[in-house]
C-alpha cells in the first residue's frame, strides 16, 4: 500500500499535474486515493468535472490534526495513497512526509525551481530526524523538451547528481495534454485525440513515469523490477 507524498515548496512545479497524472493512471487498475491537502484544492476542483475514474477516490477536507489519520484510513482501504501537499514547509507536510514509502519532489528546469527542490530535500530529512526512519525521495524533472536538452537543464540535473540528491530518469514533458487535464476536468483517456495534439506521446510519457515510481518502491521494499511491470499490466 504504497504513500505517494508530492512536495514543493514552490508553484508552477508541475506538483497537483505530476500527483493527478500517477492517479489516474493507477486508478485504470487498481482503486486509489488521492489526498487533496493543497489550499487551493486544484484536484478537487478538478474532480468537480464528475469525470474521476470510478476507481479514484479525492479527498479534499483535510488540516494538520487529521492528515495522518486519513492517509491511514485510505492506506488501509485503497492500495496506493497519492497526497498532494501545499507549498511550504508545515507541520502538514512534515506529517505527510512521516508516512510516505517514496516522496516525489517535482522542479523544472530553473535556477528558482533547483533552489526550492533543495528547500524541499531538507524538510524531507527533518523529518528523517523527528521519525529516525529513512524516507526515500527522488525529484520529477517537469514541463521539458522532449526534443531539446538545454545546457541549463544539464547542469541543473548534473548539480542534483553530484549532490546525492535522486533524480528519475524519466521526465514529464510539456504537453498540452497535461494542461487539458485540468482546463477540461478529464483524464487523458478522456480526452478528444482531435482536439489534444501528440495525446498519445503524453500517454506513453505518463505510463513511463508510474513504470519508474514503481520499480523504485519494489526496490524499497526488496522486490525485483520486473514486479513494476506487473503492477501497471494493461494500464497503458
Amino acid at each position: 500500500m504504497p504513500i505517494i507524498p508530492f512536495v514543493s515548496p514552490k508553484g508552477g512545479t508541475g506538483k497537483s499535474t505530476s500527483a493527478l497524472l500517477l492517479a489516474t493512471f493507477l486508478a485504470k487498475l487498481y482503486d486509489v486515493t488521492i489526498i487533496d491537502a493543497d489550499p487551493n484544492n486544484p484536484i478537487k476542483d478538478w474532480a468537480a468535472g464528475g469525470n474521476a475514474p470510478p476507481r479514484l477516490t479525492v479527498i479534499s477536507d483535510v488540516e494538520e490534526e487529521t492528515i495522518i489519520g486519513r492517509i491511514e484510513e485510505a492506506a488501509a482501504n485503497t492500495p496506493f495513497v497519492i497526497v498532494d501537499l501545499e507549498g511550504t514547509a508545515s507541520k502538514i507536510v512534515l506529517y505527510a512526509i512521516s508516512q510516505a514509502d517514496l516522496v516525489i519532489v517535482p522542479m523544472q528546469g530553473s535556477h528558482e525551481d533547483a533552489k526550492a527542490a533543495s528547500r524541499a530535500v531538507r524538510v524531507i530529512r527533518q523529518s528523517e530526524k523527528m521519525t529516525r526512519v529513512p524516507k526515500p525521495f527522488s525529484v520529477l524533472l517537469t514541463r521539458t523538451n522532449p526534443m531539446i536538452r538545454t545546457r541549463g537543464l544539464a547542469h541543473i540535473q548534473k548539480g542534483l547528481v553530484d549532490a546525492g540528491i535522486p533524480v528519475l530518469r524519466t521526465e514529464l514533458n510539456e504537453r498540452d495534454a497535461f494542461k487539458a487535464v485540468f482546463s477540461f476536468q478529464q483524464t487523458l483517456d478522456g480526452l478528444n485525440s482531435q482536439a489534444v495534439p501528440n495525446l498519445d506521446k503524453a500517454k506513453l510519457n505518463v505510463g513511463e513515469f508510474a513504470q519508474e515510481i514503481i520499480e523504485r518502491i519494489m526496490a524499497e521494499q526488496g522486490g525485483r523490477k520486473d514486479d513494476a511491470t506487473d503492477v501497471i499490466a494493461g494500464a497503458a
